[in-house]
């Protein structure tokens, strides 16, 4: 055991030696990259800004203000047109997106409430005046006499809570409720 925790030590030794290595290699090119980015600003400002020059008389003064307040309203202008194309990039973008999203055909759907519809009201809201068939299930099914006894007729008349469900339901049923409770 001795001799496989040397191991251990000398593997995380040099996993330390290997670090300290590749971090001072990462400082020497953090300090390289610093200085070409200030190189390439100081070049930038030298060719790009001229030194300032202040003349001493006030005419020559207010004719260099002047030059400023020209270029300045020479950048305005370009910062203008360009935040103009910008958003008018932006829009296009934002059209052509949308025109993508339909031709998808993937619209966001609203959400959609229960109706009540019997087969035939909804046969003839989707095939208008062409519908003829009758879907009346309850015509179609046999009748069957049933006897009523003493039972199920008490228990009827003692009040079904399903009784008048769909007379209830909606607001016409609880304009009824109250019309018949006043």
């Amino acid at each position: 055991m001795g001799d496989e925790e040397k191991r251990n030590r000398a593997a995380t030794a040099r996993r330390q030696h290997l670090k300290s290595v590749m971090l001072q290699i990462a400082a020497t090119e953090l300090e390289k990259e610093e200085a070409r980015k200030e190189s390439e600003r100081e070049g930038y400002l030298s060719e790009h800004c001229p030194p300032l020059h202040i003349p001493g008389s006030m005419q020559e003064v207010q004719d260099l203000c002047k030059q400023l307040h020209s270029k300045i309203d020479a950048a305005e202008e370009e910062k203008y047109d360009m935040e103009m194309r910008v958003q008018k990039t932006t829009k296009e973008l934002e059209d052509l997106n949308q025109k993508l999203f339909d031709l998808r055909g993937k619209f966001k759907r609203p959400p959609l409430r229960r109706v009540r519809m019997s087969a035939d009201a909804m046969l003839r809201a989707l095939l208008g005046s062409k519908h003829k068939v009758c879907m009346d299930l309850r015509a179609n099914l046999k009748q069957v006499k049933k006897e009523d006894t003493e039972k199920e007729r008490d228990l009827r008349d003692v009040g079904d809570w399903r009784k008048n469900i769909e007379e209830k339901s909606g607001m016409e049923g609880r304009k009824k409720m109250f019309e018949t409770e006043s």
